[in-house]
Parts: structure tokens; C-alpha cells; sequence
């Protein structure tokens, strides 16, 4: 009787409670985002003198502007060469860190891994002016490897990753020994296929890092008119009460490949960040 009332489906009262609840929760989360569209296509002087709800003197001018002050078509575009070599880089060293951390021997292995992962308790303003002087040092100051090369290694990805890798089976681990497989083989032909999930999610992770930086490229980056990323032109955007609209519209201009990634790949993200929270 407990196993039929355990597995029985929830009644429609309770599924309308459910429906509800995540209606509200969308409701907080999407308003932000409401609001914003609002401002960008409302005329700022009567949006700035009155509490706007719903759009005022609609007009669209502020994205062909925001467009072409910001320059946001280089912008968009230098951002993602940056943002897409990051990203490579990252899951590429924290797969193979991860991998070292997950089946290698070797001496103080478990000490590296604490060191490795308190890391990840220093923020990037405690480690910006030593790196600030390296990049002036090397003369990567307005430069692609300037604003790539401090994130080739991620910590947190290396975490996850491993985490991952510590759910295969060591059936699998051992029977790949037996049958000569190198490291190498095993990575790319067992290891990584199997954490697919865990991988893809901290492709979406890192890439969201890389796309949003602002502090970084603003402290490397001397010649905006020509080395700007999109934060960067978002900040240049910045202008009077009657043109506000217009840091608004590049704000969501900026904001759209960030949106299309998160649709695409929201699934991804979901298996990823719960794979292994129910390993037996």
C-alpha cells in the first residue's frame, strides 16, 4: 500500500500549487529583464519622470545608436575570440589537470590538490596589480594574449571535472589497463566521452567568466577605440538623462549571445552541475 501511494502521480490540486509557485519565481526572475527592455525602447525623459510599467514614446533608435557609438559590432566580435580561446583553454588544462588529480601517482598528490584548490579563495583584485605588472613586464598591455593568457587554467574546472572523472566505474579503469591503453587513450577515448555532461557544463561556465569580464580587460586595455571588448564599450556608453536609453539597448545587445547560449544549453548545464549527486 506504501509503494502504490509512493508512486501514485500528484494529484491536479497539487500540480496547480507547483505551477503557481514557479510562475512567481519566474516572475522575480524575468522582471529585471522586463524593466530593461522597457527603458530601452521608452523615451528616457518621460520614462526618467515617471515610474514607467509598461513602454512611453516607444522608440527603437537606441540600439542603432548604441550600435554604432559603442562600436559594438568589433566589440562583440574581439570579445568572443577572447572569450572562445578562454574557454578552450580552460577545459582543455583543467581536463588534463583533473585527470593528473583523479588516477595519477604522485608524491604529495593530495597537498598539490588543496593548494591547487585554495585558489579559488583569492579574488581577482587580490592578484590584479601582480598581474597587472607581469602583462607591463611582458608589453601585453593591448593585446589578445594580454587579456587570455592569465585565465588558460581554471581551478574550479578542475574541481568539477574531477569530480566527474571520480564517478567512472574502476571496472572500466582496470579492464582499460589490461588491454594496454595508454593515459591518452584512456582520456580521450573513455574519460572524457563518460563526464560529457560534467564537461559541457563548465564549457557554459567558463564561458559566461570570459564574457562578462570586466575588471581585467579594463585594467590592460589602455586603447579602447581599438582593443574595447563589450563590457568595455557598454561602459563608454555612458551619457546624459535624454540619451539613457542608449546604454540600456547595448546592454542588452551585449547581453543576447549570453541568452541564445543559456537556451541552447540549459539542459547541458543542468546534467552537468547534478551528475554525480546521486552516485550510489
Amino acid at each position: 500500500m506504501a509503494a502504490s501511494t509512493a508512486g501514485a502521480r500528484p494529484t491536479p490540486a497539487r500540480q496547480l500549487a507547483w505551477y503557481v509557485v514557479l510562475l512567481l519565481l519566474s516572475s522575480i526572475v524575468l522582471a529585471p529583464i522586463y524593466f530593461l527592455v522597457v527603458r530601452a525602447i521608452s523615451d528616457p525623459t518621460t520614462a526618467f519622470l515617471s515610474s514607467v510599467t509598461r513602454p512611453v514614446g516607444v522608440r527603437f533608435d537606441g540600439f542603432t545608436k548604441a550600435w554604432d557609438r559603442g562600436h559594438m559590432g568589433s566589440a562583440l566580435l574581439r570579445t568572443m575570440v577572447v572569450t572562445l580561446a578562454i574557454t578552450g583553454l580552460q577545459v582543455l588544462t583543467s581536463t588534463m589537470a583533473a585527470y593528473a588529480f583523479a588516477f595519477l601517482r604522485f608524491p604529495l598528490k593530495r597537498l598539490w590538490f588543496a593548494l591547487f584548490m585554495a585558489t579559488l579563495l583569492l579574488p581577482l583584485e587580490v592578484t590584479l596589480l601582480p598581474n597587472v605588472q607581469t602583462m607591463r613586464d611582458l608589453g601585453w598591455f593591448d593585446s589578445y594574449q594580454g587579456l587570455i593568457v592569465p585565465f588558460t587554467a581554471s581551478a574550479f574546472g578542475t574541481f568539477l571535472i574531477r569530480q566527474g572523472f571520480l564517478g567512472i566505474p574502476s571496472e572500466i579503469r582496470d579492464s582499460a589497463r589490461l588491454e594496454g591503453w595508454t593515459h591518452t587513450q584512456f582520456l580521450f577515448r573513455f574519460a572524457v566521452p563518460l563526464t560529457r555532461p560534467v564537461i559541457a557544463s563548465f564549457t557554459v561556465i567558463s564561458f559566461l567568466g570570459a564574457f562578462n569580464q570586466y575588471l581585467w580587460p579594463r585594467a590592460v586595455i589602455y586603447d579602447s577605440e581599438s582593443w574595447a571588448t563589450a563590457q568595455i564599450a557598454l561602459r563608454d556608453l555612458l551619457t546624459r538623462v535624454e540619451e539613457s536609453h542608449i546604454p540600456i539597448a547595448g546592454t542588452i545587445i551585449a547581453a543576447a549571445p549570453i541568452v541564445v547560449l543559456l537556451i541552447v544549453f540549459q539542459r547541458q548545464i543542468v546534467r552537468g552541475l547534478t551528475a554525480g549527486a546521486v552516485k550510489g
